[in-house]
């Protein structure tokens, strides 16, 4: 058997990987290396590519852990891992348990890996842009340091996500952003009309992360919504008249 190929950051110095759509064995509008419990795909496919994922990072797939994704800023401290599809509604986790895998699945919001080597503490996050507006990114850290993590040696990459030329947004997201902070106007460039915007979202977590205190951010490399061929998109969903969609991971492990 042929493991998915992935994306990594070296400087984040732990095993991990952004993964793309390809490498499994889910078929028609999920395929191929769909790793949502939650949509309509066959369960046994997404166990499958699930455990493909996990032993590309040589970890044992019974311990690769996933969340109930709610956009929000809930964190938890992994320190028992619990059954599959059991996860807790929460939008990031942290531990320093050695051979835990950290899952987060995303279709254009934004997956964020975060590594503090020395201390041995690593977390991820799933950042849309309510839940990085809520502050999921700076609760990440903040449950790191409780572990024993230092925001200056933590090292957080962003993973393939919806780019700024692609994420179209009304009014409504734009004024929830700068009501936080009117500086966050900055990641909102012209849209077609005088009450659309394109939102960076990848720039605007950055800067949440920055702020928070964190040694380095690695920008991510990839548009989901252009890259047809390696990614799930919701949005590119979303223009196309809707229908089922597969969801990309992104790991991390001690």
């Amino acid at each position: 058997m042929t493991l998915p190929p992935f994306l990594s950051i070296p400087a984040l110095a732990v095993r991990h990987g952004f993964f793309t759509r390809e490498g499994g064995v889910s078929t028609g509008p999920f395929a191929a290396l769909n790793g949502s419990l939650g949509g309509q795909d066959a369960r046994e496919n997404v166990i499958e590519n699930r455990a493909r994922a996990a032993r590309a990072l040589g970890a044992e797939p019974a311990s690769m852990l996933g969340l109930t994704q709610v956009h929000g800023a809930w964190v938890v401290t992994v320190e028992t891992p619990w059954a599959l599809g059991a996860g807790p509604a929460a939008d990031a986790m942290v531990t320093r348990r050695a051979g835990v895998a950290l899952c987060i699945v995303t279709a254009d919001c934004a997956p964020v890996l975060f590594a503090d080597a020395k201390a041995g503490v690593i977390g991820a996050a799933h950042a849309g842009w309510r839940g990085a507006l809520s502050g999921v990114l700076e609760a990440t850290v903040a449950a790191m340091v409780a572990l024993g993590a230092a925001p200056a040696r933590i090292h957080a990459a962003i993973g393939p996500c919806i780019a700024q030329r692609s994420y179209e947004v009304g009014a409504d997201l734009r004024a929830a952003v700068i009501g936080h902070d009117a500086a966050d106007a900055r990641f909102f460039g012209p849209g077609r009309d005088f009450v659309h915007w394109q939102f960076d979202l990848p720039g605007y977590c950055a800067s949440r992360l920055m702020a928070a205190g964190v040694a380095a951010v690695s920008p991510p490399t990839s548009d989901t919504v252009g890259d047809t061929a390696r990614f799930f998109s919701h949005r590119r969903r979303t223009l196309a008249g809707g229908g089922a969609i597969g969801h990309q991971m992104s790991l991390i492990v001690l």
